[in-house]
């Protein structure tokens, strides 16, 4: 039983709301970057260390904007990273209040083996890839989809219309050709 899509838009449109007038606005793909810092500071102590003037790390990514993601590798239980948290549970409990998934859906969608085939290798290969250069394209814009797009156009900054419009205008097309066959 899927969300009707009136109701799935004004539940987003109301909690990016209510973390714009209670937090800031809602951006995660920095939050990867955080979570790298946390792994590579684990194997590395040194990566992150505390100064007098705050955190500073020896990765030119994490010390820039005088420590800030440094800061949020060594503390990393804040608002953005809980919110990644919090968000991939909310996904895993929506599909489990919605019924689940069957197991033939659960390994390989539908949608995916009329288009694809059955290899899980080629699947996993090719969303890692999507993921990857997803991810790498939003650091290297300085934000994703959720930051430029959606908080973006809810504060009417032009930047968000237009990554908007472009983000549509490569992904419909995309879509369509890859996505030909309907499950």
């Amino acid at each position: 039983m899927p969300l009707n899509w009136k109701a799935g838009g004004l539940l987003l449109g109301l909690v990016f709301f209510l973390a714009v007038l209670l937090v800031k606005p809602i951006g995660v793909s920095t939050q990867f970057v955080i979570l790298d810092g946390i792994i590579g500071d684990a194997v590395n102590s040194e990566l992150v260390t505390q100064t007098d003037e705050g955190y500073t790390s020896t990765n030119a990514y994490l010390a820039k904007s005088n420590g800030k993601y440094a800061k949020s590798v060594a503390n990393p239980l804040n608002y953005s990273f809980v919110f990644v948290l919090a968000m991939a549970l909310g996904g895993f409990l929506s599909m489990r209040l919605r019924g689940g998934l069957d197991q033939a859906e659960r390994s390989m969608p539908a949608l995916w083996r009329a288009n694809f085939g059955d290899s899980t290798f080629k699947r996993y290969a090719l969303v890692f890839l999507g993921g990857f250069v997803v991810l790498y394209g939003a650091r290297l814009a300085g934000g994703c989809t959720s930051g430029h797009m959606m908080s973006g156009m809810m504060q009417t900054s032009l930047s968000g219309y237009v990554f908007a419009a472009g983000a549509f205008a490569a992904g419909v097309p995309v879509s369509l050709m890859l996505f030909k066959k309907e499950a």
